[in-house]
């Protein structure tokens, strides 16, 4: 079914309270939530929208991408006006461009994310840090956890950082930039005093990766596994189990979205 224009839309949500992207059976979900926008905005006129990839329940992001199929031409500032107005306060459209290029597919083209796992330590943060960031009670070394967040840098195995690998899955992965830094970006009067983020980019991750990455650090964190451990993990190594902790969703944030035209 071909519509006469397309789009790309740059949107940003706040997951917390909504069960991922995709559409789901009595489920309020970001999809879902966009299309009740879109068909309000753009009454009587066919419309179809496909999101750049799925995020988790509670996963948020300030860089969400979705290609726009319409039979009208958009007017940008109209559109973004309209859909801000109408949509959910925790959603919210940032840039709208037209797609010159017919070939153009969202979910094919090659693209860059990169994903931000914010989080604290060390005490119980105030209520409102829930949806931004995850407060471990531990005191964690973090010096040793940014030396762990180096080794994942690089080509290699990630099949212990997958929920249910099957067989087809693709586990070879390769990460631009895995480190911890100290967060100065994402603030809030009820933030503790410091925070962290953990900053991961590449080309396409596997279900949980980023989750099971930060879940791995947080033990390296902690005491309970040491670099070796971390090393082994990403090298295929049969004897290791895959690993179980999985960082929670709500301290995850899609940031960035570059596709490589």
């Amino acid at each position: 079914m071909s519509y006469q224009f397309s789009y790309l839309v740059r949107f940003q949500y706040l997951g917390f309270r909504l069960h991922g992207w995709q559409k789901q059976p009595n489920l309020k979900t970001v999809h879902w939530a966009l299309d009740k926008t879109l068909k309000f905005v753009f009454k009587g006129i066919r419309v179809k929208s496909i999101g750049v990839g799925r995020t988790d329940a509670k996963v948020s992001s300030t860089d969400y991408v979705f290609q726009l199929f319409i039979d009208e031409e958009v007017n940008a500032k109209k559109f973004i006006e309209s859909f801000n107005i109408n949509s959910p306060a925790d959603i919210r459209v940032v840039a709208i461009e037209a797609i010159t290029n017919p070939e153009f597919n969202i979910i094919q083209s090659p693209k860059i994310k990169e994903y931000r796992f914010y989080f604290s330590h060390g005490e119980k943060n105030h209520p409102y840090c829930a949806p931004f960031l995850i407060g471990y009670l531990d005191k964690l070394d973090i010096d040793l956890m940014k030396q762990g967040a180096k080794l994942f840098e690089g080509h290699h195995n990630f099949i212990h950082y997958c929920t249910k690998p099957t067989p087809e899955t693709k586990v070879n992965r390769s990460i631009e930039v895995c480190k911890i830094v100290e967060n100065t970006e994402l603030t809030a009067s009820f933030f503790p005093k410091k925070s962290y983020m953990l900053i991961v980019k590449g080309e396409g991750f596997l279900r949980n990766q980023i989750r099971l990455i930060m879940g791995a650090l947080a033990e390296l964190g902690k005491g309970n596994y040491d670099l070796a451990y971390i090393k082994r993990s990403i090298d295929g190594d049969s004897e290791i189990d895959f690993l179980k902790t999985i960082a929670p969703a709500s301290g995850l944030h899609l940031h960035k979205i570059d596709f490589k035209l």
